[in-house]
């Protein structure tokens, strides 16, 4: 019986690493606050990673999609709170620009980015999400 809880400990211990682990590597570098609605649960709010590149903010989604990306398209604006300052965004698609913003989420995350894309699958096809300010 003492090997079980050896194993069942072995394996809880890797769980908690792999865990702690993705929260540091997701948390140390700088981190956006997207608030988005959903027409059930109300306004949602999402931590990402943000790039900037020719004069624009990015985002980034799995090939496969977000929940949080589906909410922006369905609403059209939302906001987005960075270095305490918050503003209202729209959001463009640009797959055109997915290595160019793949390569400046490796060179600002770096271990970080790679730790994620293992655990996440690849970056292949990956969609860049340029935003727009909206000026009110």
């Amino acid at each position: 019986m003492k090997y079980f809880y050896w194993g069942a400990g072995v394996v809880f211990g890797l769980l908690l690493l792999v865990v702690g682990l993705q929260y540091i590597a997701s948390e140390r570098v700088e981190v956006v606050e997207l608030l988005t609605v959903d027409e059930v649960d109300g306004p949602i709010t999402t931590r990402l990673w943000v790039v900037d590149d020719a004069g624009f903010a990015y985002l980034r989604v799995g090939a496969d999609g977000s929940s949080w990306l589906d909410r922006i398209l369905a609403n059209g604006e939302f906001r987005i709170t960075r270095n305490g300052q918050s503003a209202t965004y729209t959001a463009v698609q640009r797959l055109d620009k997915s290595m160019r913003i793949n390569e400046l989420m490796q060179a600002k995350y770096t271990w970080g980015d790679t730790l994620m894309a293992m655990l996440a699958g690849s970056r292949e096809g990956s969609i860049p999400i340029e935003l727009h300010e909206v000026n009110r």
